[in-house]
This record gives C-alpha cells, sequence and structure tokens, in this order.
C-alpha cells in the first residue's frame, strides 16, 4: 500500500508543479510560477527543477526567456544551495535571459548576493508587467541556435571505455576530462551507447570521476544522457573519487531522481561494491 501511496503522491505533485510551468510561445517565454511555494527541502527543490527540465524537452526548443513569480514565496536556508544550483545549471543550459519579479526581501536580498557572486544581472522587478517589458528588450538567439564546436575527438573516448565481459563490467574513465557544454557530453554518450550497442547486453558501471570537471552549461544534459543511459544499459552504477563539486551535484540529482549514488573513495571499494550489488541480484534469482 504504501508504493501505491507513493505513487500517488508523486503524481498529485507533479500536477502541481505542471500547473506552475507555462510556455507563452508567441513571446519564447517560460512562465515559472513560484507564488505561495514553500521550498523546504534540496529534495523538493531537485524534484521541481527535474520537471521544469523534462517540460523544457518536451517543447523540443532548446531556449527560452525565464519568466519567474516569486510572489509570497518562501526559500528556506536549507534548500537555498540546491535552488542556487539547479537554477544556474537551468540558465546556462536553457535560457536567453532570465527575469523575476515580486520576490520578497529575504528572497530578493539572496537573490542579489548570488548575482554578485556569480556575477549575472538579477533583473528584478515589482510587477509582472515590468518583467514582461525588460524581456522585450533582450535579444532573441533561439533561432540563430547555439552549435557549440567540438572539444573532442572520437579517439579521445577510445581509450576511456573498456569492458571485463567476466564482469560484466564497464569501465568509464572521465579523469582529468572537462565536460564544457552539451556538446562535450553528447559526443562522449553517443561513444558510449555505441559500443555498448555493439555488445547487445547490460553491463555495470564503474566511473572514475578522478579531477572531472562538469561546468554548469553542461550539467543538464550531462544528467539526462546519464539518467536514460543507466535506465536502458546499467545493471548497477557505482562511481568513484569524484571531487567536492561534482560529488554534491551527483548527490542532489540522486535525491529527487530515486537512485543511489553509490560513491566510493576508490576504485578497490568500488568494485566490492559491484560485488556485493552482483551477489544480491543472483540471489534474488535464486542462486549461488
Amino acid at each position: 500500500m504504501g508504493d501505491v501511496s507513493d505513487r500517488t503522491d508523486a503524481a498529485q505533485m507533479g500536477n502541481e508543479f505542471d500547473r506552475r510551468i507555462r510556455f507563452l510561445d508567441d513571446l519564447q517565454i517560460m512562465d515559472v510560477d513560484f507564488q505561495d511555494f514553500r521550498f523546504d527541502s534540496s529534495e523538493l527543490v531537485n524534484r521541481f527543477y527535474d520537471r521544469i527540465e523534462a517540460r523544457i524537452r518536451d517543447t523540443g526548443e532548446d531556449k527560452w526567456f525565464f519568466l519567474i513569480n516569486y510572489s509570497a514565496s518562501r526559500i528556506e536556508p536549507e534548500a537555498w544551495l540546491a535552488f542556487s544550483r539547479r537554477g544556474k545549471a537551468l540558465n546556462l543550459a536553457h535560457s536567453m535571459g532570465s527575469v523575476r519579479y515580486d520576490a520578497g526581501e529575504e528572497t530578493r536580498r539572496q537573490i542579489e548576493r548570488d548575482a554578485q557572486t556569480e556575477r549575472f544581472d538579477p533583473n528584478l522587478f515589482s510587477d509582472r508587467d515590468s518583467a514582461i517589458a525588460r524581456i522585450g528588450q533582450m535579444t532573441r538567439t533561439r533561432r540563430a541556435r547555439v552549435s557549440h564546436d567540438p572539444n573532442y575527438a572520437t579517439a579521445d573516448f577510445v581509450r576511456r571505455v573498456s569492458f571485463d565481459p567476466d564482469g560484466p563490467i564497464m569501465d568509464v574513465d572521465f579523469a582529468h576530462f572537462t565536460f564544457y557544454h552539451s556538446r562535450d557530453v553528447d559526443d562522449f554518450y553517443d561513444y558510449i551507447e555505441d559500443r555498448i550497442k555493439d555488445s547487445d547486453r547490460k553491463w555495470f558501471f564503474v566511473i572514475n570521476y578522478e579531477d572531472c570537471k562538469i561546468l554548469p552549461a553542461a550539467w543538464v544534459r550531462y544528467a539526462y544522457r546519464g539518467k536514460r543511459l543507466n535506465k536502458a544499459a546499467s545493471l548497477g552504477t557505482v562511481r568513484y573519487a569524484p571531487g567536492s563539486e561534482t560529488e554534491a551535484e551527483i548527490r542532489l540529482r540522486a535525491e529527487s531522481q530515486d537512485f543511489d549514488p553509490n560513491i566510493r573513495n576508490t576504485r578497490a571499494e568500488a568494485l566490492e561494491r559491484i560485488a556485493a550489488m552482483k551477489a544480491a541480484i543472483l540471489a534474488g534469482m535464486g542462486r549461488t
């Protein structure tokens, strides 16, 4: 019964998010309504932003102006880190410009502090009409779509992906690798997916994040491609040696997407975790 209740609660939450996300096609605006909404945990922030990202993908358009209503909204201190991180990543991935209006004093101060730290224009207005007028002054870049130049060639990926059929383990080496933007993510994940398709089987994934950098402009696409690949081809995934920024982002996403981040310090510890996962699967199948 608990599972049914959980699914019902998730559906109700999804409906609540959806009614707060609208797309004004003629103005190229994504209208997000945080009015009277209280973010009381990082998990709630992540679930809301997961839904925003999904709704943007559903439009088939990559770029929108963001119009955000903060009237009587509240972001509790324990939710601010997630709110700031997810908002920054979403803006870098999908925004032609963001305008905010009717923020309360505490929220306004926090947005202005973030704007100073991250060096962006907070574009804060007292009312909706003024916010929309500001968007009308901004440059529309959707029709001239951003096409990132590739930073890597296939040869850069070949040595970073290997397979142990006896595991069965796929090792992915992101060590000292930087994902600058969505093109880097797609190029690398296209290669991984092609290799898995050729193998015609599922694998345990062991991922080395030592000194890996996933820049904010790449995070939305990285999270989407990683989630899709895990769902399609992973028997279980373990990550090791992430830096603090990468680990924090992985853990944030895990809160709302119902997966165990399975983060370990070393490859040896990661392989121990894989062995335990494999044993559990075999036990579930009635095998020793």
